[in-house]
């Protein structure tokens, strides 16, 4: 079973771009009957190789931006660490509807960018590499704040303010999150919140998966990619809406 919901996992991280976290956490508590915090820190390991693997296929098909990630990646770091210190300290009914919302907003964004002339143009030079460091740091703090939705965020940005192509900003996020994976998957497993019984067959799966997803998104033309990445964030911001009230988790990212 852990196999299966690491290929799931796997192989819509791969397609979207983003590290499948809220696939594979929910199907570990119901499924698996992992407590929250377990499913978090497990699911943070596992994700790492989404990001790694993900990336790899994408830069296959020349489709990641090296200094584009590593802006956005440099610029979570930090903000990562100070969303998480704060996200027990307000609100979370409220937090998670408002982060919904703002989800299927951009995802209102990205189908309309064609038709938006202020999108219509890419990002250049020093304006670019502040615009990536921006919505790196918004990112990261996003994502220590809600637990989750770094890869959603982050695409939203380099497609719309940056102006990067769908393909090439999903390859480019995969990669950048790995490096806040890596520190939330650590932060949790000193914690004591990894079970390393499901990773052997996460890990083989999110493999697998993660490598088919990004060559299936492949296949796909740009527009029909950012329709797929569209409904996949109404999805997640309707589950937020609906389901607001979960563990916190001030010790990790989930992206």
């Amino acid at each position: 079973m852990s196999f299966l919901i690491g290929l799931i996992a796997g192989v819509f991280g791969g397609l979207v771009g983003i590290g499948g976290g809220i696939i594979m956490i929910p199907l570990m508590v119901n499924i698996q009957k992992l407590g929250q915090h377990k499913a978090h820190g497990t699911s943070l390991v596992a994700l790492v190789f989404t990001g790694i693997i993900g990336a790899f296929t994408y830069a296959l098909h020349n489709s990641v931006d090296l200094w584009a990630a590593f802006l956005l990646a440099a610029a979570a770091l930090w903000p990562v660490r100070i969303g998480a210190k704060y996200c027990c300290d307000l609100p979370e009914i409220k937090l998670k509807k408002f982060f919904g919302i703002f989800l299927i907003c951009i995802s209102v964004f990205i189908l309309s960018k064609p038709y938006l002339p202020i999108f219509s143009y890419p990002a250049i030079g020093m304006t670019k590499s502040l615009i990536l460091i921006a919505t790196g740091a918004a990112t990261g703090f996003l994502s220590g704040l809600m637990g989750v939705g770094g890869g959603g965020v982050m695409i939203g940005g380099m497609v719309l303010l940056a102006g990067l192509d769908q393909h090439l900003a999903q390859g480019t996020s995969l990669l950048a999150i790995v490096p806040a994976g890596i520190v939330g998957a650590f932060t949790h497993w000193r914690l004591g919140n990894v079970e390393k019984g499901p990773l052997k067959g996460l890990i083989p799966g999110i493999i697998l998966g993660a490598f088919s997803g990004g060559s299936v998104a492949h296949l796909f033309s740009e527009v029909a990619l950012r329709i797929i990445f569209a409904a996949v964030l109404i999805w997640m911001g309707v589950y937020f809406i609906k389901n607001p009230a979960q563990t916190c988790e001030p010790s990790g990212v989930e992206i």
